[in-house]
C-alpha cells in the first residue's frame, strides 16, 4: 500500500501541470476559508465529525481516532464513490486534504477501487498555500492605473484585457469596488486567504504568458475585507502610475450608473459609515439628496472627500504620467492608450 501511495503522490509543481479535476476532501468550513480555485469540495468528514476525530486523537490517541474515522466514513463510502464516479471521463482526479495525509489517502484509495487512477497532492493544501504565498515575493512588471473615483479605471482595465493586455482585476477578485459603497450589489467577499489564492492563480497565468507589463488599479492595501498581500502591495507602491483624468460630469454619470440602482437605504447606510470623514455638512447634503432620489447631488457631496484622499496618496508617487480621456468610451480609451504607446502590447 505504501508503494502505491508514493506512486500517486505528486508535488505541487507537477500537480499544477496536470489537468484533472481538483477534489478538496477537507471539511466544508476549511474549504470555505480558502481552497485551490476551481476545486470541488468532497468532504470526508463534516465539520462536526472532523472536530470529534480531532478530540478523540488528543484524548485517546491515533488508534482510537482512526477507528472513529472508519466508523464515520463507512456508511458514506457508497455516496463518496458515486460522487467520484461523476469525475470519470477526463484526466485522473487531483485530490488534496490539509497535509496530504489520511483524508486524501482514504479518498484516493476509494478512487483507485473504481479505477480512476487518482493523483494526491504531496503536502496537501499547506503545500499549495506555500506555493501561492511565495509568488507574491517574486518581482512582477506591475503598472498602476490611477485616477480619481468615477474615472472608470476598472472598465478601462477590462477593455485592455479584451485587447490581450495582462491585468490583475483586484476589485473583481475581491467582489468589492474599494470604497464604503464598494460592496453594494456584489456577491459576498471571499476570505483574505482565498483572495490570495485567486491572486496567485492570476499572477501565475501572466507569468506563464511572460507578460511584459501587468496592469492593476491603484488601490489601498485593503479592498473591502480582503487584504492585498504585502509582497505584492510593496511592489505596487513603487510601480509607475498612469493617471486617468475625466470631467467631473462624466465621473458623476459613471458613479450614478454603478450605484444609482442600489436603493436609497443601502446608499444612506454606506454614507453614514463615512460620516465622520465627510463631516456633518457634506453628510447631511448627501443624505438629503439620497432621500430625494437625487443620486448626482449625493455623488458630488462625497466626491470631494474621496478626491482629497486620492490626491494625498498620489502626491507620494514620483513615477506618474497623466492622460485626459474625457469623452471617450472604455474601448476607445484602450485603443488610444495602445496607439500612443502608453500601454505595451506583447507581440
Amino acid at each position: 500500500m505504501s508503494g502505491m501511495e508514493e506512486a500517486r503522490s505528486i508535488p505541487i509543481g507537477a500537480m499544477r501541470r496536470l489537468q484533472g479535476p481538483l477534489v478538496d476532501v477537507r471539511s466544508p468550513s476549511e474549504f470555505a476559508r480558502g481552497h485551490w480555485p476551481g476545486a470541488v469540495n468532497l468532504p470526508l468528514f463534516s465539520d462536526d465529525e472532523r472536530a470529534a476525530v480531532g478530540t478523540c486523537y488528543k484524548q485517546k490517541g491515533r488508534g482510537a481516532a482512526v477507528h472513529l474515522g472508519l466508523n464515520l466514513t463507512g456508511p458514506k463510502l457508497g455516496w463518496l464513490a458515486d460522487q467520484l464516479e461523476q469525475l470519470r471521463g477526463g484526466d485522473p482526479p487531483r485530490i488534496y486534504c490539509w497535509r496530504g495525509g489520511m483524508r486524501s489517502a482514504s479518498i484516493g484509495w476509494l478512487a483507485e477501487q473504481i479505477d480512476l487512477n487518482p493523483k494526491i497532492l504531496q503536502g496537501g493544501y499547506k503545500a499549495y498555500r506555500r506555493w501561492a504565498q511565495a509568488l507574491f515575493d517574486l518581482t512582477w512588471p506591475l503598472r498602476l492605473m490611477g485616477g480619481r473615483t468615477g474615472t472608470g479605471k476598472t472598465d478601462l482595465l477590462l477593455a485592455l484585457e479584451r485587447r490581450g493586455i495582462a491585468i490583475l482585476d483586484l476589485e473583481g477578485m475581491a467582489n468589492h469596488r474599494g470604497s464604503s459603497f464598494g460592496g453594494l450589489g456584489l456577491p459576498a467577499q471571499p476570505t483574505t486567504e482565498h483572495y490570495e489564492n485567486k491572486l496567485a492563480e492570476a499572477l501565475d497565468r501572466q507569468r506563464l504568458k511572460e507578460a511584459p507589463e501587468i496592469w492593476v488599479e491603484a488601490e489601498s492595501i485593503q479592498v473591502g475585507c480582503c487584504r492585498i498581500p504585502k509582497g505584492l502591495f510593496d511592489q505596487m507602491k513603487t510601480a509607475p502610475v498612469l493617471e486617468i483624468h475625466r470631467s467631473l460630469d462624466e465621473r458623476v454619470q459613471q458613479l450614478v450608473g454603478v450605484y444609482g440602482h442600489q436603493g436609497a437605504e443601502a446608499l444612506a447606510e454606506a454614507t453614514r459609515r463615512i460620516s465622520r470623514r465627510l463631516g456633518p455638512q457634506r453628510t447631511k447634503e448627501a443624505l438629503d439628496a439620497i432621500g430625494r432620489g437625487d443620486w448626482a447631488t449625493a455623488c458630488r457631496a462625497t466626491l470631494d472627500y474621496y478626491d482629497h484622499c486620492y490626491d494625498r496618496e498620489m502626491a507620494r508617487t514620483s513615477k506618474r504620467q497623466s492622460v485626459d480621456l474625457s469623452g471617450t468610451t472604455a474601448a476607445a480609451a484602450a485603443e488610444r492608450l495602445i496607439c500612443h504607446g502608453l500601454i505595451v502590447v506583447d507581440d
